[in-house]
């Protein structure tokens, strides 16, 4: 298994590369369902519903399409493209509404903006072809 580095990754929203990405994060999750029983002597758990959720960091840059529809209550197709975008990468895609958006500016460093959002439907795995 080979390791990778944050910089092969890219991250898509809407079809486009999301320019000046300096990092970002994918979360998925399952919620679990107890269905232990009184007789039990061990705890039962099923697998419930999935959900995934995520954010990107960029330095802002107003000339960045991509960047610039990431605005709250946006919905949007993101790609996560963590190994690069070489035939047979690891992809994950699905839609998202962006639920915040913040900005962050100080002396002597640049203006970034960071973007969470909550997936809606699945998540899809697969690989770049």
């Amino acid at each position: 298994m080979a390791a990778h580095k944050g910089s092969e990754g890219l991250v898509q929203a809407g079809g486009s590369t999301i320019g000046q990405l300096t990092s970002y994060s994918l979360e998925t999750s399952a919620e679990t369902i107890d269905q232990t029983i009184l007789s039990s002597t061990s705890k039962i758990n099923v697998a419930g519903t999935k959900s995934f959720s995520g954010s990107v960091e960029v330095l802002y840059d107003e000339a960045d399409a991509p960047q610039m529809t990431l605005v709250e209550g946006a919905s949007i197709t993101f790609l996560f493209l963590p190994e690069g975008n070489t035939s047979g990468d690891v992809s994950f895609s699905g839609t998202g509404i962006v639920d915040s958006v913040s900005y962050t500016a100080s002396t002597d460093a640049n203006v970034t903006s960071s973007v969470s959002f909550q997936g809606t439907g699945d998540l899809t795995r697969g690989t770049v072809s």
